[in-house]
């Protein structure tokens, strides 16, 4: 990827609190409203003490396919840079992995889902 070209990640969890974008990216991020499609929302607990004190979480939501296209997961996509992905990725543990995905409005965007389900 490109180092200046936008990248869309779609974020349905901590990555939309202002306090982890700072911690993250150093900036408060700009998004738009969408929704992730055919995927269902679940809890998953953080052990990772950093990530705890960041989120301020010990509970962070995880989604997983479903298969059904009436199940949908509300969120935000945020156009971001290729440093910043990879800070995300740092951010997130090894229960989530990094897929892309066609959201409802169409857009492709980056999503993290559950390892067991990136496959």
């Amino acid at each position: 990827m490109a180092e200046g070209r936008e990248i869309r990640l779609f974020s349905y969890g901590t990555l939309r609190q202002s306090n982890v974008q700072l911690a993250i990216f150093g900036r408060e991020l700009e998004g738009r409203d969408d929704a992730l499609v055919g995927f269902s929302s679940t809890t998953v607990e953080i052990t990772d003490p950093e990530v705890v004190a960041t989120s301020g979480e010990t509970h962070h939501p995880i989604v997983t396919r479903s298969g059904n296209p009436a199940d949908e997961v509300a969120g935000t996509v945020f156009s971001i840079t290729a440093a910043e992905l990879t800070a995300a990725d740092s951010y997130e543990v090894s229960d989530y992995r990094r897929v892309a995905v066609r959201l409802r409005s169409g857009t492709e965007a980056y999503v993290y889902v559950r390892a067991a389900d990136a496959s």
